[in-house]
């Protein structure tokens, strides 16, 4: 069936991956290394991550439900430290790509976040802020999980922006850089795109649209 659609991620496919902040944090505690990502992969449809992205808890609440989880795996961290490492830089080549996509396709943000209010680098005066405000403003729709009440991987996430969208899953590509979030919109018929490099993933998409980049 042909493309119509392009479904994208945010950070880590528009922005630099938050995981290398993370990893940073880890070296210089001396954490062993994706000990956050590990946290965040535990039960991960009823713990303090998923909670906060489907925005159920406040940030402080996720701050002592992040350290219970983390210390119970043998090294405490609190949530406010892992919320200040989330903020990845735009990435300008990558958003070059979505304005040249949006010309021929329709094209959509499927995020997972957190409510303003709940992260420590709020200030809407940045300017990191005004950029990810300009990249958000060449979406047709933007689906936060923060506002939907529903996060990915949950499959009514993806048929939602479908629907939003006005498109079939096998209309879409999907871009993002965790595989546990391409799982299921695979299963529903969406070309799924890993991102694990900017130029890879543009590379990808190309040859998935037909389109040189």
């Amino acid at each position: 069936m042909k493309i119509r659609a392009v479904l994208w991620d945010f950070g880590g496919v528009l922005t630099t991956s938050p995981f290398d902040a993370f990893n940073r944090f880890e070296e210089q505690r001396g954490y062993p290394r994706d000990f956050i990502r590990s946290i965040n992969a535990t039960n991960p449809d009823r713990n303090a991550w998923a909670r906060l992205e489907a925005n159920r808890i406040s940030a402080q609440e996720f701050d002592h439900a992040f350290r219970d989880e983390s210390s119970a795996a043998g090294h405490a961290i609190r949530g406010a430290d892992v919320l200040g490492l989330l903020d990845g830089d735009v990435r300008p080549r990558m958003v070059q790509v979505l304005e040249r996509v949006k010309q021929d396709f329709r094209v959509a943000c499927l995020t997972n976040n957190i409510r303003p209010r709940n992260h420590p680098s709020n200030d809407a005066d940045t300017p990191r802020a005004h950029a990810v405000d300009a990249v958000m403003n060449l979406f047709e729709y933007v689906l936060e999980s923060s506002v939907e009440g529903m996060r990915k991987p949950e499959t009514r996430f993806y048929q939602l922006a479908c629907s939003r969208l006005q498109v079939e899953p096998t209309e879409v590509v999907y871009l993002d850089d965790l595989g546990i979030n391409l799982k299921p919109a695979r299963a529903l018929g969406m070309t799924t795109i890993k991102v694990v490099s900017e130029q890879q993933a543009i590379d990808d998409l190309g040859h998935a649209l037909g389109v040189n980049f």
